[in-house]
């Protein structure tokens, strides 16, 4: 486990959900905020953005012409993502923290960052899909639970009670 100065890593995936959006203020809430400059950890905020190819898929008449257009919005909603972490962090006053864009898919780019930053705690949100939207789309937390090299909490956002 590898420290930035005396400082551990923490990594978060951030996307452009209200869960991701909620784990990372409960994160920030929880571990940063009422540290200060003196917080436990070193924050990376990591989004990974999907490739063009993967969105519309790789075959079809017009395809070449989409995947532009394509990749420009997946550029603009990645930028959003991290304007809108930079944002939250601002109004915690957290400053030691990254925020990295990285193509590719959710469940590697986030298992990729915990080893290149040597992480001691990664941070995901839930979705909180019933068991066959995650059959059919996969969990990223439940992908970075078994494969992540560190501690991995997920962050689930209450339920709103009628």
């Amino acid at each position: 486990m590898a420290t930035t100065g005396e400082k551990q890593v923490m990594v978060i995936g951030a996307d452009e959900s209200e869960q991701s959006t909620y784990a990372l203020e409960w994160t920030l809430d929880h571990f940063f905020a009422p540290f200060g400059p003196t917080a436990p950890f070193k924050l990376v905020i990591v989004h990974a953005k999907s490739m063009p190819s993967s969105v519309v898929g790789l075959a079809g008449p017009g395809a070449a012409e989409v995947l532009p257009i394509v990749d420009a919005d997946l550029k603009r909603m990645a930028a959003r993502v991290a304007d809108k972490a930079k944002q939250l962090c601002a109004t915690k006053s957290v400053t030691d923290f990254t925020v990295e864009l990285v193509e590719g898919d959710a469940r590697n780019v986030l298992c990729d960052a915990v080893e290149r930053h040597h992480a001691s705690v990664l941070v995901v949100g839930s979705h909180g899909y019933g068991a066959i939207k995650r059959a059919v789309l996969g969990s990223v937390s439940d992908y970075c639970a078994h494969h992540a090299h560190c501690s991995v909490m997920i962050v689930k956002k209450p339920k709103t009670k009628h």
